[in-house]
């Protein structure tokens, strides 16, 4: 059965993106911190057409990030391109013309635009009416395959928020950003049960498995 799951890198004190975002500074200030772990992969490097690189531990955690993924959601933030209108040249993402996901992709925004096709198989296909119906539409276009959400923090929490997320992963790095955005606030009464999958340690991260109890 389909599941809709997200990994996602975590700073010790919950963060997954440090202050003070913009559109030159994606991640906030000590965000890249978080991926200093992923970087140097070998698996990495070759999605982002570079050459050579690691193997360890956190490949196989990597390799599945993609593995049995039909489809992708997204929100505006991690698209990028800034917020209010896209403008005469709307932005087209931060991946080149061939980005890493080669399935639909479907970003929750509040402005329309034309579905927006790359190489590889990747078209971005922009939702305005909500998280369901972003939802219902990514499900349809992965052919029974699982929905994987791309992020950021405020929509992973409106999917855990509302029920709907079966199963995600959180690598944790060893960092304490003190501030930026936190993945886990703003969930409201939602009353969550989990049980942990599995647990693998790798240079620089733990990675952390959990399904959700229903």
């Amino acid at each position: 059965m389909s599941k809709l799951r997200f990994n996602i890198a975590m700073s010790l004190d919950g963060f997954v993106a440090g202050p003070d975002q913009s559109s030159e500074n994606p991640l906030g200030v000590g965000g890249e911190h978080l991926h200093e772990w992923l970087v140097p992969l070998a698996i990495f490097r070759e999605a982002h057409g570079g050459e050579g690189g690691e193997v360890n531990a956190s490949t196989q955690v990597v390799e599945e990030w993609f593995d049995n993924v039909g489809a992708f959601v997204m929100g505006r933030n991690m698209f990028g391109g800034g917020p209010g209108p896209w403008g005469d040249e709307p932005w087209e993402g931060w991946w080149g013309d061939d980005p890493p996901f080669h399935v639909p992709v479907f970003v929750l925004t509040h402005h329309e635009r034309e579905p927006l096709e790359k190489d590889g198989g990747t078209t971005f296909y922009f939702v305005t009416d909500g998280i369901e119906s972003a939802l219902d539409q990514a499900r349809q276009a992965a052919s029974g395959k699982d929905v994987s959400i791309g992020g950021g923090a405020s929509v992973v929490q409106q999917f855990v928020a509302a029920g709907l997320v079966d199963e995600f992963e959180l690598s944790v790095v060893p960092r304490l950003l003190g501030r930026g955005e936190r993945l886990l606030d703003n969930l409201g009464d939602a009353d969550l049960e989990l049980e942990q999958i599995r647990a693998i340690e790798a240079p620089g991260v733990t990675h952390l498995k959990y399904r959700m109890v229903r």
